[in-house]
């Protein structure tokens, strides 16, 4: 998994897994997912992100035992 922030865009991109997207959906205002062929989620891109986040350019991650 990959996350991307783009300060100019304010937009947070997190790549599940590589591949090639066919279709995106803006699920929610704002939210929007994309798909490989096979309907999949590749990725989620956050519109606004520094918006919606509390600190966009920070980030925690955490695997549960």
């Amino acid at each position: 998994m990959k996350a991307i922030y783009d300060s100019k865009t304010d937009t947070l991109i997190l790549e599940f897994k590589s591949g090639a997207v066919v279709e995106s959906d803006e699920d929610k205002p704002g939210t929007i997912l994309d798909y490989d062929a096979e309907g999949n989620i590749v990725s989620m891109e956050i519109l606004d992100a520094s918006k919606r986040m509390e600190d966009a350019r920070s980030m925690q991650f955490k695997v549960a035992a």
